[in-house]
C-alpha cells in the first residue's frame, strides 16, 4: 500500500510545520479529508488555535473551532506523521541577502523527528537549489537517515494570497515537484485531495523553486514600472490613474497600478533570485532596478506629503498626520515588511507626529515589530494631513465630508462614525478646505470631487 493510500485510509498522518498565513490554511484544508498534526514553535500561537482563534483571519474563528487538526508545539508529535509539509517564512536580512534561518531551523526540528518512509515537501519560497543543497543535508544529519533511500523530498511552492477569499489553496493550480518519479506521483496525489484546480508536475525541484521565485519577481517589476510612471506623470501634472484607464482599453495592456510594495513575498522574493545570480557571477539589472524603485516609494510618498503640506501653508515640524492603513496589503492583518512603515519613519524625520488607524492590523505584531500603537477613527482630530495608504474595505465607506472632520471642519457630516465624533468633539472651529491635505495613495476617492471640495489632493 502506498503512503498516499495509507493517508487516505487514515493509517498515516500529515504534519504541517509552520502555522502562519500559509501553513494554517493548508492544514485546515487537509484536515477535512485526513488526519493532520499542526506544529508551530510559538506556544502562544498554538494556544490561540486551540482556543478557536484565528490570528491570521485567513479561515476565521469558526473554522478553527471546528477543525480536527491536532495543534501542538511539541516537536515529538511530528514523529506520528509520514507526510510532512514545511511552510515557514523566508525573509531577507537588512542587507537584502536571504535569511534562511527559519527554513534551516524547521529542517533541524523535522530531521530530529523524521522516520523511515517519510516524504518531506517544502513550500517556502527560496532560490533554486535550497531544498536539495541546504535542507536535505540538514534532514540527513539530524535524522541519521539517507535521502532517496530512507525518505524522499519534494517542493510545492505556496501560492496562497493573504486576504484573498477568491484565489485560495483549493482554487489555484498547485505546482508540485519530487526528487524522483515515485515521490512526484505520491506528492501529486496527496495535494489533489484538496486542490480542486489540479496540480502541475514540474520537471524538477529546482524548476519548481525557480517558477515560484519568478512569479513574484515579475509582479514586482511590473509594479515598479507603474511607480516610475507615477513619478514621471506627477512631474508633468498628469493623473496616472487617468492615463492607466485610457491605456487599459487596449486588449493586451497589463492591469497593474502604482503602490507600496511590501509583504513577505513580492518585496522579498526577488532578492532571493538576484542573490543566487550574484553567486554565479551575474549582476541583475532589471530585477534590482525594479526593487530599488519599489523600496524607495515610501520615502517618495512622505516627501510628496511634505510638499503638499507646504503648499497648504502648514508648519511641518510639529505637524500632525493621520495614516489610514499600515498592513502590507488591504483586508489582511499582516504587517510584515510593510512599506507604510517607511512613510511613517520618513515623516517622523521631519518632526511630524503620526497617528495610525487600521482595523485589520495585528496590534501585537505591530507593536513588537515597529513600536507603533494604533488609534481609533475617533482619535483623528485637527490633523494637518491625512494619508489613505491601504484600501481596506472598512475605509471605503468614509466620505470626503468625513475626512474634513479629521481636520477640525464642522458642518454637514454623513457617516455614522463621524457623526459620533462630531457629537463628542470639544472643538467648534471651521478650517478652510484648502488647508486639508489628502494623500489618497490608491485612489479611494474621486479626484475631481476632492479638488472641487477644496482639498489639496494627491495620489500615486
Amino acid at each position: 500500500m502506498s503512503l498516499y493510500e495509507k493517508i487516505v485510509n487514515k493509517e498515516e498522518k500529515i504534519s504541517l510545520i509552520g502555522l502562519g498565513y500559509v501553513g494554517m490554511p493548508i492544514a485546515v484544508a487537509f484536515a477535512r479529508k485526513v488526519n493532520v498534526i499542526g506544529f508551530d514553535v510559538s506556544d502562544s500561537k498554538i494556544e490561540l488555535y486551540q482556543n478557536g482563534i484565528d490570528p491570521t483571519k485567513e479561515v476565521g474563528n469558526e473554522v478553527i473551532k471546528n477543525t480536527t487538526i491536532e495543534f501542538t508545539s511539541d516537536e515529538t508529535k511530528i514523529k506520528e506523521a509520514k507526510f510532512h509539509i514545511v511552510a515557514v517564512p523566508t525573509p531577507v536580512n537588512n542587507d537584502h541577502t536571504p535569511d534562511l534561518t527559519p527554513v534551516q531551523s524547521a529542517s533541524r526540528t523535522l530531521g530530529r523527528n523524521l522516520t523511515k518512509g517519510s516524504i518531506v515537501v517544502f513550500e517556502s519560497t527560496v532560490y533554486p537549489g535550497v531544498t536539495e543543497e541546504i535542507c536535505v543535508p540538514i534532514l540527513e544529519s539530524e535524522s541519521g537517515l539517507k535521502c532517496g533511500v530512507d525518505f524522499k523530498v519534494g517542493y510545492s511552492p505556496e501560492r496562497i494570497n493573504p486576504g484573498d477569499k477568491v484565489h485560495r489553496l483549493e482554487t489555484i493550480i498547485k505546482v508540485v515537484a519530487g526528487q524522483d518519479k515515485k515521490s512526484l506521483d505520491e506528492i501529486s496525489k496527496v495535494y489533489e485531495l484538496v486542490v480542486e484546480a489540479g496540480v502541475y508536475k514540474a520537471q524538477s525541484i529546482k524548476v519548481a523553486e525557480a517558477a515560484k521565485v519568478i512569479e513574484n519577481s515579475q509582479r514586482d517589476i511590473n509594479i515598479a514600472f507603474m511607480n516610475e510612471l507615477s513619478i514621471i506623470f506627477d512631474k508633468m501634472d498628469i493623473d496616472t490613474k487617468a492615463v492607466l484607464e485610457a491605456a487599459g482599453t487596449k486588449w493586451n495592456f497589463l492591469n497593474f497600478s502604482p503602490g507600496l510594495v511590501g509583504g513577505h513575498c513580492i518585496g522579498v522574493d526577488p532578492y532571493y533570485l538576484t542573490y543566487k545570480a550574484e553567486q554565479l557571477g551575474y549582476h541583475s539589472q532589471i530585477i534590482l532596478s525594479g526593487r530599488k524603485i519599489n523600496d524607495d516609494m515610501g520615502k517618495y510618498v512622505a516627501e510628496s506629503t511634505v510638499k503638499k503640506m507646504i503648499k497648504a501653508n502648514k508648519q511641518i515640524n510639529g505637524a500632525k498626520v493621520a495614516i489610514f492603513g499600515v498592513t502590507f496589503k488591504e483586508n489582511c492583518p499582516d504587517v510584515r515588511n510593510t512599506k507604510v512603515i517607511d512613510v511613517i519613519k520618513e515623516l517622523e524625520e521631519y518632526g511630524v507626529e503620526v497617528k495610525v488607524v487600521d482595523p485589520q492590523a495585528d496590534k501585537e505584531d505591530l507593536w513588537r515589530e515597529y513600536g507603533i500603537n494604533l488609534c481609533e477613527v475617533e482619535d483623528i482630530k485637527e490633523m494637518d494631513a491625512v494619508i489613505f495608504a491601504v484600501p481596506h474595505d472598512e475605509f471605503k465607506g468614509i466620505q470626503l465630508v468625513d475626512v474634513k472632520m479629521m481636520f477640525g471642519v464642522t458642518g454637514y457630516v454623513n457617516s455614522e462614525v463621524m457623526k459620533e465624533v462630531a457629537a463628542t468633539s470639544e472643538f467648534d472651529i471651521t478650517i478652510d478646505s484648502k488647508d486639508c491635505v489628502l494623500m489618497d495613495l490608491k485612489g479611494l476617492f474621486n479626484r475631481e470631487e476632492a479638488e472641487d471640495t477644496g482639498f489639496v489632493y494627491w495620489r500615486l
